[in-house]
C-alpha cells in the first residue's frame, strides 16, 4: 500500500513578520540568485499575488515572471516586493 504524501508548501508557515524575515535571511545565505527568488515567491504567495501586486503598483503577471526561477528582476522591483511585504533588507559586516 502506497501512501500519497503531501507536497511542502512553505508559504502556508510564513504567517507572521519574524518567520517571514528569517526565512529570507536564510534564503540571502545560499550563492544561488535562484533560492532568493524562490523564498520571495513563496512569501508573496502567503500574503495573496492579488494583494502583493496592488501593494507594489506591479502587475501579477510582471510578478510571475520577476519571481520565476532563472529570472533577472531590477533592484527597484525587488525593493518594491521586499518593502510590499513588510520586511527591510540590511547589511551586516561578515566573519571570517
Amino acid at each position: 500500500m502506497k501512501k500519497k504524501l503531501a507536497q511542502f508548501d512553505a508559504a502556508e508557515y510564513l504567517d507572521n513578520e519574524e518567520v517571514i524575515a528569517e526565512y529570507l535571511n536564510t534564503a540571502l545565505e545560499d550563492e544561488n540568485p535562484d533560492v532568493f527568488l524562490v523564498a520571495i515567491s513563496d512569501v508573496a504567495k502567503s500574503r495573496g499575488m492579488a494583494q502583493l501586486a496592488k501593494d507594489t503598483g506591479l502587475g501579477r503577471e510582471s510578478l510571475y515572471k520577476a519571481l520565476a526561477p532563472g529570472a533577472k528582476p531590477r533592484y527597484d522591483t525587488i525593493l518594491k516586493l521586499i518593502r510590499a511585504l513588510g520586511v527591510e533588507l540590511h547589511a551586516t559586516p561578515a566573519h571570517k
